[in-house]
Formats: C-alpha cells, structure tokens, sequence
C-alpha cells in the first residue's frame, strides 16, 4: 500500500500486555490515519464496541485474565461478523490456524513487520466496511420490500426519512409529522403503523379541517344515546375505534381551540370519556399528528396551545417537498405510472428524455400528490398527455435554485441511470445507447455514484 494512500479513519482496539509491542504497533497504526487505543488486558473490550462498531481488534493470544481466544469468542458473542486478528508467538501457530476456522479474522505471528501488520488491518478495516454497508443496505431494501406502504426514493433526505420512521415505529412514542400540502403525510403515518407492533390493530385517520366544528368532538370521542339532538344511539369515537392501533389526526392546526385542551388531557391521561357519560375509557393507542404548517409559530401567535404543542413534540418528522429531492422524480414517476398501468389495466407508456427533463425542470408547488396525478394521466392519455406546467429555470427564494450546470448534471444523470436501468446495468447496450466511450461512462458513473450491479434483474 503506497503510504500517501491514507485508509478511511477506523477504529482499532490493540491488546497486549508487552507496552513495547502496544508502542510500537500502535504508533505504526497512527501513523496510518487509524484512530488507534491500546489495551494491556482483555478486560474493557466489550464496552467499547457494539454490533455497528465500524473498527476492528488486534489481540494477542496469551493474556492475563482472560486470554485472546475467549476475548474473540465474547467478541464475536456481540457480533460475529467483527473482525479479530491475533497475535501469535512461534508455538501458538496451530492454536491459530484453529482460532481462523473458528471464525478470527486472520492471525499475525510474532516478530512481525510493519507493512505485514498494515497490510492485514487494512483488509480488515475494507471488510468491515463492507459488511455495516451491507447491513444497511439490507435494511434498506427489507423496508422497501416490505408490504403495505412504501417510501420511494434514494436521495439521502428519503433515506434518513426510512431510517428515523424505522427507529421510531418500534417504540411507543407519539409522533408529529410537518409537511407541505401533497408530500404524503398520511403515507408516512400508515408507513410507521405498518412497521410497529400495533400493526394487526385499526389505523384510523381523521382530517381535523374536515369535519364541521360541532361534529368534531363527536366524531373523537363519541357520544351515549340522548347526549344531544338527534343521539338516539351509542356511537364509538375515532380514539376508542383506534384502541391498540393508531389514530393519524391530520391538519391538526384547523381543531378548535375549544377542543385542543381536551385532546391535551386525552393525551396525558390516555383515557376518554364519550359524550353524555361520565365514565373513563382506557385507551392505548399511538398519536400521530401532521400540520402542513409551523405549530411553534401558530402558538407563538396565540393559534394553536403552546401545551399542546410540546406534548405532540414528541418525535417530530420533517417530509421533505418533491423539489428537495429532485434526483427520486425519474423513480417516483416510474412507481406510479406502474401503480396505474396495474389499476387500469394498460401498458406502461416510455418516457422521453425530454418529458424526463421537463420533470425535472419543475417546481411541483403540489408535490408527491401533483406527481403522481401526472403519472396517472401519462398512463391513460401517452403521448397526448400534455405537461402543463411551465418550465422556468429553477430558482427560488430560500437561495436553494440550481445553477445552470447543476441542472445539466442532474439531467445527465437521469439520462445515464434510465439507460442503465433500461439494459439492466449492461455496459455495453448502455455505451451504445449513450453514443459514449467506455472510459468517459465509467468516469460519469463514478461521479454519479451509479454502479452497474445496482440495476440487474
């Protein structure tokens, strides 16, 4: 390895109860770039790594205490896919060679020169590395795969949208979603319900805006036969229909604020009581609710209860607008425009790269929901379907437009990604399609960040 070629910045735990060999190995390491901590026993190894601990172990074999093999077995105990590599004195060589079918990584026998000692932790940093993109990768891809909804895209604001909705839909806690009329706030709730363990229990889905002012605390609560005009029956509310699932309150800035402090106490307390009755019911559910608009604001200027706010805070989610993620319009429009052949029973019609650019081109004020009507009509109407849209150069007020030649680059990777994706990831059909040399393809693909097996059957 030539030493101007510093690896990627890991971790390496070094055990040794020689301090000249932690010294001298451990300054080899630094010089590297390797974040390096040296140990003189075993003890103390297991608190400083975990299963997405990015660095790798360098132990000896004979230690005091507890020796570098159980060292390597409660390792791999944590995650046994971590790599190990022991240091071997002359007459541990078979113990080694044992160790290595047992799963260590590879072992380094003593005296052992510099570049040898390099040379193997820089395989197995690159194998670590390997193995945590792996994992998230499949996660990545077990999410998507999953079934019920799904949150298209690989722009890195949709990933960390999938990774946070993920974290959270295991756990209990109520959620706040902010977003822009048609970025799909009701798809990010029905996504988190379908991932957690209330997912066999009823999502239920109320638009606060929706429902006329005198209805709405009916419609929440429910009500006992005679509490008002016209209850001539029991009626169960949208909270206790949602018992041991989830109740998704969309435009929850257009309730009341007559009925605001109620559902604060609903909240705190997790129990109701309908209409006309004075018992307390229970309730277990999860709360999430969504505002197109800032709910810090609002109760800042006396709209919305400031209490009421801090306690839907729990976990809140920003839903990133369409125009933020440019890069997912090819792949959006492609799931919808499949969606839509499948419900109306027709054949997916080919985008030019003309209409791909247009898309591209656009502000998409309506967002996800403006996109997908789009996809839709291309599918029922093709080539007759018009654009309507006027495709202005993008520049906005919040200082985020793209320049003319991030516009031409953000084209040239659509165009080299459909291709791609059209020859399943073939170089050769793709060359030709491209009418571009195989070195100026790789060179492109590199920038880009497009890899050929990503787009094989």
């Amino acid at each position: 390895m030539n030493r101007s070629e510093s690896p990627v910045t890991a971790p390496v735990l070094l055990v040794d109860d020689e301090k000249h060999i932690r010294l001298a190995a451990g300054q080899t390491l630094e010089l590297e770039g390797y974040e390096v901590e040296t140990l003189d026993r075993a003890e103390g190894v297991l608190e400083r790594i975990g299963e997405h601990w990015p660095g790798v172990i360098v132990t000896d074999i004979n230690l005091p205490g507890i020796d570098g093999l159980e060292l390597m077995k409660q390792v791999q105990a944590v995650d046994p896919e971590l790599p190990v590599i022991l240091i071997t004195g002359h007459g541990d060589i078979s113990m080694a060679v044992g160790a290595i079918r047992d799963g260590a990584y590879d072992f380094i026998e003593k005296p052992f020169a510099s570049e040898f000692l390099l040379d193997t932790v820089r395989r197995a940093v690159d194998k670590r590395r390997l193995t945590l993109e792996n994992r998230r990768l499949r996660q990545e891809l077990e999410s998507q795969n999953a079934p019920g909804p799904k949150l298209v895209g690989n722009n890195p604001l949709m990933v960390a949208l999938r990774r946070l909705c993920n974290t959270v839909a295991e756990t209990p806690a109520d959620v706040l979603l902010l977003a822009e009329t048609g970025s799909g706030k009701d798809l990010v709730a029905r996504y988190i319900h379908e991932r957690s363990p209330r997912r066999t229990k009823n999502f239920v889905a109320i638009n606060c805006g929706a429902v006329p002012e005198n209805l709405i605390e009916s419609e929440l609560f429910g009500h006992e036969a005679g509490a008002f005009t016209d209850a001539k029956t029991r009626r169960v509310g949208k909270f206790e229909h949602a018992q041991g699932g989830t109740l998704f309150l969309d435009e929850i800035e257009s309730m009341p604020m007559s009925l605001q402090i109620k559902l604060l106490r609903v909240l705190e307390e997790r129990a109701i009581e309908r209409l006309g009755s004075n018992k307390l019911i229970p309730l277990d559910i999860r709360v999430i609710a969504a505002a197109k608009v800032d709910l810090k604001r609002l109760a800042e200027e006396g709209q919305f209860r400031e209490d009421l706010y801090y306690r839907l805070n729990v976990v809140r989610i920003d839903i990133p607008p369409l125009r933020e993620r440019r890069d997912d319009i090819p792949l959006l429009f492609q799931h919808f425009m499949l969606v839509a052949a499948g419900l109306y029973g027709r054949e997916v019609a080919e985008l030019s790269a003309e209409r791909m650019h247009s898309l591209l081109l656009h502000d998409w004020p309506g967002n996800v929901r403006e996109l997908r009507n789009l996809a839709e009509r291309y599918v029922l109407l093709g080539e007759s379907c018009t654009f309507d849209f006027d495709n202005r150069p993008i520049v906005d007020s919040g200082g985020n437009g793209l320049t003319l030649p991030e516009q031409v680059e953000r084209f040239e990777r659509m165009l080299i990604h459909t291709e791609l994706s059209n020859h399943g990831g073939s170089i050769k059909d793709t060359l030709e399609a491209l009418g571009l040399p195989r070195k100026t393809l790789y060179d492109k693909m590199r920038k880009y960040g497009l890899d050929k097996s990503d787009y094989k059957a």
